[in-house]
């Protein structure tokens, strides 16, 4: 079952549960049929590469691995963490803060 994903690639968001709850970082990626998030510099998992082409040495890489939607919020321009919410201005559909009003 999908839920509604109200975080956008580029948002800036706050992990609010989990192992790394209290980091911040920008979104890279959104995985939909999962319902998680690539954040930046958040979750960096060790991968055992073997050699190929582009790497011929191979060895062991850092990268993000995803983490669940519902352990973030999303950060206002204050850094403040808000839930999100839509409406109509203009005829115009737009994300809202819910905590301080003002649009993402």
């Amino acid at each position: 079952m999908s839920i509604k994903i109200k975080i956008k690639k580029g948002d800036f968001v706050k992990v609010i549960a989990g192992e790394h709850k209290g980091s911040d970082g920008s979104v890279l990626v959104i995985l939909k049929d999962v319902n998680k998030v690539i954040i930046e510099g958040v979750n960096i998992v060790k991968k055992h590469k073997k050699p190929d082409s582009k790497n011929p040495q191979g060895g062991i890489i850092e990268k993000e691995a995803p983490i669940d939607v519902s352990n973030l919020s999303l950060l206002t321009s204050d850094g403040i963490p808000s839930r999100v919410g839509y409406r109509i201005e203009d005829g115009v559909k737009v994300r809202y803060s819910k905590k301080t009003d003002e649009l993402i």
